[in-house]
């Protein structure tokens, strides 16, 4: 008799002491849950297995990275029924344990375990980072970044578009008071908004040419060009990606800027050929870990020349009562961004100036992150056969869920970007050189 869907939704249901707003299918074809909603598919029995042996995200995240559950409807309204079941919970070993000492509980887990087959666990799949445990060295960081951006530079087009900028653009609106980003209609391309974004930090900077730019963690490039090309400025973009250098320098030598940019493959610890006039660090201060976060930021200062100016681009997220109780997202430091830390934009500021900076400005771009998720997710599931084909099934599935599971965090104010504008304000005078209406600038 077939009837795998309707067990396993009772038996989550009792585990869980929730109803379950998802439809599930099952292996065998059968199905059970609400008809209008997402369906959960589970294409085999390895996936209930995989949640025994690791119960919570991480266990989700293997099974969806092996293939083993998808989601068949909306992947956004999936994900969302599903984070207050999940990702919101915030069980840990003890809370599971404690669980665990309820009969209705202990009951279902022996259902599922019938269910499940073989007891023996499977394997993670091969996606997956096996951790090492000596975070922010300069090693274990050119680990953690060649594992994330040397997926190859064909499957990050594929994704990013023709901007390969990988942080959040800066979107128009005809209407400047919109407050539904899965809902808004913002103006133009994706590529527009990204060089609009390029052209807001370039314009914070104040970049003049003949300038010296530090592009820290560089990408593929884009700043570095941008700011050479449309404001004339020598810019030094450093990244610890391979590909990422090789990339950049071609497009540098495509647009003709070789006598003003030069790529380096370079920690940003071992940049010693200061003073700069200003520095840009785009999406790359995440990586560098709570532990290391005032070296990061007096090796910047340093770097700079009096009155020079620091735009500081960073993912937020939200502060904790304990702080003490903050960890790592499990799935993005397995599967996306290993070693990879969110500290709270008041931390942030508060190192920057322990360091030495004057802290002039901060912007928060949290819906316009929402924004260009959706359009890279869009990217993906548009060109979903050759990502495929440049990386693997498991590495897009990844990609697909980090993505859209990001959009919806930011929607939510679960984590946010902002970029601080910050000057190493001269002594003793405390000439910032900054105007006394600074948000002049503007796309």
């Amino acid at each position: 008799m077939q009837d795998a869907a309707p067990r396993l939704k009772s038996l989550v249901e009792q585990l869980l002491g929730a109803p379950l707003p998802l439809r599930i299918r099952a292996w065998d074809g059968t199905e059970a849950g609400p008809p209008d909603a997402p369906a959960l598919v589970v294409r085999n029995r390895k996936a209930i297995r995989r949640l025994l042996w690791k119960p919570g995200e991480l266990g989700l995240a293997r099974a969806w990275v092996a293939g083993d559950l998808g989601v068949e409807g909306d992947l956004y309204t999936a994900l969302g029924l599903m984070s207050g079941l999940v990702w919101e919970r915030g069980e840990d070993a003890r809370g599971l344990g404690e669980a665990l000492r309820d009969p209705q509980v202990r009951a279902a887990v022996r259902g599922l375990v019938k269910m499940a087959g073989p007891p023996l666990p499977p394997a993670p799949p091969r996606e997956e980072v096996r951790r090492r445990h000596h975070l922010h060295t300069k090693r274990s960081d050119k680990r953690a970044i060649s594992h994330h951006y040397d997926v190859g530079n064909d499957f990050y087009e594929t994704v990013l578009g023709p901007s390969m900028v990988y942080s959040c653009a800066y979107w128009a609106f005809h209407d400047a008071h919109h407050d539904a980003p899965q809902n808004a209609s913002p103006e133009g391309t994706l590529e527009d908004a990204q060089r609009d974004k390029l052209e807001l930090i370039a314009s914070k900077l104040g970049l003049k040419p003949g300038q010296r730019l530090l592009d820290v963690g560089c990408g593929w490039g884009s700043m570095a060009i941008h700011a050479a090309r449309e404001h004339g400025a020598n810019v030094v973009g450093v990244t610890l990606s391979q590909e990422q250098a090789a990339y950049a320098r071609k497009r540098v030598a495509d647009e003709g800027l070789t006598d003003k940019v030069e790529i380096r493959v370079q920690d940003y610890r071992d940049v010693a050929d200061g003073p700069y006039d200003a520095i840009s660090s785009i999406g790359m201060a995440e990586h560098v870990g709570a532990e290391r976060y005032l070296e990061y930021a007096r090796t910047l200062y340093a770097l700079l020349k009096p009155g020079g100016r620091l735009l500081n681009h960073q993912i937020a997220r939200r502060p904790q009562r304990d702080e003490s109780t903050y960890s790592v997202d499990e799935f993005i430091d397995a599967y996306v961004f290993p070693d990879g830390e969110l500290a709270p934009i008041g931390t942030t500021v508060t190192q920057l100036e322990r360091a030495g900076f004057e802290v002039r400005d901060v912007e928060s771009l949290r819906e316009h992150y929402a924004l260009t998720l959706r359009r890279w997710v869009a990217n993906l599931e548009a060109r979903w056969a050759r990502a495929v084909q440049l990386s693997s099934p498991g590495r897009a599935r990844v990609w697909r869920l980090y993505m859209a599971a990001s959009a919806l965090a930011f929607e939510r104010n679960r984590i946010g970007v902002n970029q601080v504008l910050a000057v190493r304000t001269p002594e003793p005078s405390g000439a910032s050189g900054m105007p006394l209406r600074a948000r002049t600038w503007g796309t």
